[in-house]
């Protein structure tokens, strides 16, 4: 049986208050409360207190800040890895229909690992069928052509998670040059696998409404020793690699230098409007506005 037991919006308020947070508009704050969970926003006022005592200076606007701060930084990101989705869609598309035709994808020999593949194309026929009367290419090629669906139109069906898993199980051919093509050189294939599966993390998390403000990642991103040197290095001389900034690092690697410029003057105007939050617990460094 369970401990917990219901509180009112009054009882949380006032729960947060015996416990030194200062709240200066209850009003806003009941609101706040009902409509964004109190369970869901405890995550956001972890920095802001030692156990279950607030900071003396905390503020219910500062928990609102670090909030919606976040939530407009995963929407932000979210934008920009759906372009690196679709970059390496059409370009996995394209590599291997020119060495394997357009629905060589239909023949699982063509992959290194039958399981996986088989997975991937059963979940793909399920989205499919879902989707059929409401794509207009589905119908195309489906009722009126009558004929398999070329690969550069199949992806469309495929998450990001689906094509990390799709690369990961290509030959080393197709793998090698859709890295080449996303511009990584050494070890190519193996990075952007990496790459991949860390993306299919972060989109995943930002596309659910997940926390990102101070969250751990044990699932760490590979990096370069010149994308290393980037990150924040703790006071006992170890580098941070389990914060958001890493992330950020394969980001810029896969994103045209434009994209990923528009990305980060983002990011600085919405630092801007929330001053209040600190970049550290994403990961960044005091100087990352120039050295990002």
């Amino acid at each position: 049986m369970s401990t917990k037991y219901f509180k009112s919006i009054q009882e949380q308020i006032d729960i947060l208050k015996s416990r030194g947070l200062t709240i200066q508009d209850e009003k806003r704050a009941a609101d706040f409360l009902y409509k964004n969970n109190y369970y869901r926003i405890s995550g956001y006022s972890l920095t802001l207190r030692n156990h279950d005592r607030f900071s003396p200076t905390a503020t219910f606007q500062n928990i609102i800040d670090i909030y919606e701060f976040d939530q407009q930084l995963r929407h932000i990101l979210l934008k920009y890895i759906e372009i690196i989705e679709i970059n390496v869609k059409s370009v996995y598309a394209y590599e291997f229909s020119k060495i394997y035709t357009p629905v060589g994808y239909l023949d699982s020999s063509n992959f290194t690992d039958d399981k996986t593949y088989n997975n991937i194309i059963q979940k793909a026929e399920k989205m499919k069928k879902s989707r059929l009367e409401h794509e207009a290419y589905l119908k195309h090629f489906v009722k009126e052509l009558h004929e398999d669906i070329p690969l550069w139109a199949f992806v469309d069906l495929l998450t990001i998670s689906d094509i990390s898993f799709l690369y990961k199980i290509s030959k080393k051919s197709i793998k090698t040059a859709v890295a080449n093509a996303m511009g990584l050189k050494k070890k190519s294939d193996v990075i952007l696998e990496d790459f991949l599966h860390r993306l299919t993390i972060i989109r995943n998390l930002c596309a659910h409404g997940s926390r990102l403000f101070n969250r751990l990642f044990e699932q760490k991103p590979k990096l370069s020793k010149t994308e290393k040197s980037l990150l924040f290095v703790k006071p006992d001389g170890t580098i941070d690699n389990s914060h958001l900034y890493g992330f950020i690092l394969i980001i810029r690697r896969l994103l045209k230098k434009s994209d990923f410029s528009k990305m980060k003057t983002e990011i600085i105007d919405l630092c801007d409007r929330y001053p209040f939050v600190n970049m550290k617990y994403y990961g960044f460094r005091s100087d990352w506005k120039s050295m990002l």
